[in-house]
């Protein structure tokens, strides 16, 4: 993949998780993709345990949008880093602000592993 393609597959990721569209997620995912929120101690791998944790987060929620992206390829490797702002929207109508980097991992155009640093809060550890 060429950079522009990485920065893409980054934005379709995203795109479907703030619409809470996980087949849309499911399909920028390997099959035995690991997710993990390094700064949380979180691991998950595969689409099951990745979708309960996206199915737990837009529960959760009364929205989730990431926005402001600054996006890293290396092509070279088939990884991109990309930070973010990320508003989590409550059911009481207030605000949670975050400041995010993701770390992915791309093979055969999908993403192998995505690596969470995460401001605040853990809003995605399966258990919380």
């Amino acid at each position: 993949m060429n950079s522009q393609q990485m920065i893409d597959l980054v934005r379709q990721y995203f795109s479907a998780v703030d619409s809470e569209d996980f087949e849309a997620v499911k399909s920028t995912l390997a099959a035995d993709c690991i997710f993990s929120v390094e700064t949380h101690g979180v691991k998950l791998q595969g689409h099951v345990e990745i979708e309960i944790m996206l199915r737990r987060l837009w529960g959760d929620h009364a929205a989730v949008k990431h926005q402001d992206f600054v996006h890293v390829p290396s092509p070279e490797t088939g990884r991109i880093a990309s930070r973010f702002q990320v508003i989590n929207t409550h059911h009481d109508g207030s605000l949670t602000h975050k400041s995010n980097c993701n770390f992915f991992e791309i093979v055969d155009g999908r993403f192998s592993r995505v690596a969470v640093y995460m401001a605040g809060q853990n809003t995605l550890d399966v258990d919380s």
